[in-house]
């Protein structure tokens, strides 16, 4: 794959490949053993994920300062990589220990492979994507039921062939899941039209039903808090245990132009023994339908054509994605210009 430089990083392949400057989730932690290593795709871009035997995690660009190979075919060497074309070896911050087909040479000890700043969370790898204008991360705040200790928050990592806009458009359409979603056990009930609003908050907005709260996918929340996410509550029914509503915190990211990777953090808030009652209901009955309906969710966005977005005609249930449209487009646009971006 093409390097891509500060120059070919047009708005069109901004808006394309995935915003800048903020934090994106990258695979769940699981992925990665200590003592392992994965090559992962990320806003079309090529990274090594590297652990270390103590589980410390780092990010590398997966390619090597000598001639270009890729990191990721080389050898795990404990603190450090090794690249399988000549040996040369780069710690975890990227920096060139050492070129022992050349010992000495004024490779060593400078710092010659890009090194992201990760965080897990909850089950999952999240790391810092910034531009050439902005390398140093921004302030990162988390999704309130991933650090909540009072509440129960699973993960769920799917692979989609689409683009990365289309599963966030998805999450931001309440609509479809009283049609796509209407013969699973949570979204059968409620009524089929419906009328929307925009409300702003100082983190994002909701898009909500005006007419309609409690029974179906009413409303969703977008939140640009140093990464993007969703939040959304589905009422769940006594069968399905104790707790409160079921929720969902989601975050896509982008691989390339055509594929994303969908996270979903499904919740709830429960203590205790009660806890445990929610797990084993969860993990027994209730995750395989809910693997069922994102199935729906990328069948349906799997089959859209590439220029979807481009031949529509829209009506009043689609405010929420216009409105994440022109905001993701003006992010694009300012981010190849160089402009600080917005918070």
């Amino acid at each position: 794959m093409t390097a891509v430089t500060a120059k070919t990083r047009t708005a069109d392949h901004i808006y394309a490949t995935g915003l800048r400057n903020q934090w994106h989730p990258v695979v769940p932690s699981s992925f990665v053993a200590p003592g392992a290593m994965r090559k992962v795709t990320v806003l079309g871009e090529q990274w090594l994920l590297f652990r270390r035997s103590d589980g410390t995690l780092s990010m590398l660009a997966d390619r090597c300062p000598h001639r270009g190979a890729p990191l990721s075919l080389g050898k795990h060497l404990g603190d450090r990589v090794a690249c399988w074309y000549h040996g040369v070896e780069i710690e975890t911050d990227g920096t060139v220990s050492s070129v022992p087909g050349l010992p000495g040479c004024n490779l060593e000890g400078k710092k010659l492979v890009t090194s992201l700043p990760v965080r897990e969370v909850s089950g999952a790898v999240l790391a810092y994507f910034g531009d050439e204008q902005h390398p140093e991360p921004v302030e990162l705040t988390l999704p309130e039921p991933l650090t909540d200790p009072d509440t129960d928050a699973i993960l769920c990592y799917a692979e989609w062939n689409a683009p990365w806009r289309y599963g966030v458009e998805n999450l931001l359409d309440p609509m479809h899941g009283q049609f796509l979603h209407h013969d699973s056990h949570t979204m059968f009930d409620g009524d089929i039209t419906a009328k929307f609003r925009i409300r702003e908050t100082d983190r994002g907005y909701f898009f909500e039903k005006t007419d309609q709260r409690g029974v179906n996918f009413d409303w969703v929340e977008l939140c640009r808090t140093g990464v993007d996410w969703v939040d959304l509550s589905i009422p769940y029914p006594p069968s399905a245990g104790p707790g409160g509503p079921f929720g969902i915190v989601g975050m896509v990211r982008p691989v390339d132009e055509e594929r994303c990777a969908v996270f979903f953090w499904r919740y709830r808030k429960v203590q205790g023994w009660q806890r445990d009652t929610w797990r084993f209901l969860y993990k027994t009955l209730i995750e395989q339908r809910h693997w069922d309906v994102l199935e729906q969710d990328r069948e349906m966005l799997e089959a859209m054509p590439a220029d979807a977005d481009q031949q529509e005609n829209l009506y009043q249930h689609d405010l929420g994605v216009v409105r994440l449209r022109r905001m993701y487009r003006g992010e694009a646009e300012k981010q190849a210009t160089g402009k600080q971006p917005t918070a």
